[in-house]
């Protein structure tokens, strides 16, 4: 069946169908990740968004029921030069393209993903529509026209748990080829908001001791603190954090209790903006597993995994307050921060490698020992 990508400036590529027999609009963007492609379909905060992989080949390794990020694909579509047809892995338990048709999820392959990456380099991430509905050029550029962006909409009220919940499983266990679960008290009483939270984070703090109790993204501060945590964690998130002004109102809050509170990707954002700063959005963004960042202090590298399109502004945050940790190496752009008085720290990119490099997993080391010392 034949598939059109079709991009609010007039650009269009066609192809061939892998995914559902769908039509779905978003911001057309590009990842740089070999593998991983899973995790990065089942990552909330890629909703609203039509991801194209830079990588030829994907889907080789299949689908599998442990490495998902969420119950189910966040993405409104894939775009890929070629999706493989028969896996070979023995986790594997369906295709790329048949997980994609079973979540109404339209995937394109058999176009040229080296110039609609370089065009998108270029003009910056652009409103899209993928389709394999309608078959005309000139109604898909309207359609993706009248998309209305990523820019000044709450796209964490999509993908927020509805109730609190209580989180257990821990990391996947090679060995014993299962994964591991908080056994016996734990260490540290966690409350997690969810922004649109990745599993593989709450694994990593359950694998650290953390009994770790998850909110939705409007939970009262007040609420928060009924549990009296031992620590806070903001959770990464998809689209603009500035319209998300009820997190920065609760975060706000809380960093008046002085509880030990740790950031990643929208939280990192969403802390900048309680703490007075402002955000803007990047041309085309950070989405792969080998983005350079640099620690300040140290000049130390770490290859790291990302997945963002708004950054913090360097010269809106109040340098009396906060110390800037990290660095990106391609842009110079925020990527941590900590806060000088408060046991507040936060970063931009995923350590939590999911996909990608474990160079940033000390990141919840230090979250737990902020804890201990409190």
């Amino acid at each position: 069946m034949n598939a059109l990508l079709v991009l609010e400036d007039g650009t269009a590529f066609e192809g061939r169908s892998f995914g559902a027999d769908v039509e779905r609009a978003g911001e057309v963007v590009f990842n740089t990740s070999i593998t991983g492609y899973q995790e990065i379909l089942t990552d909330p905060s890629y909703n609203g968004q039509i991801v194209t992989m830079t990588y030829p080949l994907i889907g080789n390794y299949g689908i599998n029921p442990d490495d998902s990020e969420s119950s189910k694909p966040q993405v409104e579509g894939l775009v890929v030069k070629e999706a493989c047809k028969i896996p070979s892995s023995y986790r594997s338990t369906q295709s790329l393209g048949a997980f994609l048709e079973d979540h109404g999820i339209p995937g394109i392959e058999g176009i040229d993903t080296r110039s609609l990456t370089r065009h998108i380099r270029s003009k910056g991430a652009m409103k899209g529509v993928l389709s394999t509905v309608d078959q005309e050029i000139d109604s898909l550029i309207r359609k993706a026209n009248d998309f209305p962006g990523l820019v000044g909409r709450d796209l964490v009220s999509r993908v927020t748990c509805k109730e609190p919940y209580h989180w257990t499983e821990g990391l996947y266990d090679l060995e014993k080829a299962e994964r591991t679960h908080l056994e016996g008290k734990a260490r540290f009483r966690v409350a997690a908001y969810d922004f649109g939270i990745k599993q593989n984070i709450l694994r990593y703090l359950v694998d650290r001791g953390c009994d770790v109790t998850v909110f939705p993204a409007d939970t009262p501060a007040s609420q928060i603190l009924e549990i009296d945590p031992d620590g806070i964690f903001l959770s990464n998130g998809p689209g603009d954090p500035e319209p998300v002004t009820y997190a920065v109102e609760n975060i706000r809050f809380l960093l008046e209790e002085k509880k030990p509170t740790f950031g990643i990707c929208l939280g990192h954002q969403l802390i900048g903006l309680a703490l007075g700063g402002s955000s803007y959005k990047l041309k085309f963004g950070h989405r792969g597993a080998n983005q350079p960042v640099q620690q300040t202090d140290t000049g130390k590298v770490e290859i790291t995994s990302q997945n963002h399109g708004f950054a913090i502004d360097v010269e809106s945050l109040d340098r009396d307050d906060v110390t800037l940790t990290h660095i990106n190496l391609n842009d110079n752009t925020l990527e941590g921060l900590k806060h000088r008085e408060l046991p507040l720290f936060c970063v931009q990119y995923h350590p939590e490698a999911s996909a990608g490099p474990h160079d940033a997993d000390y990141l919840f080391d230090h979250f737990i020992d902020l804890m201990a010392k409190t």
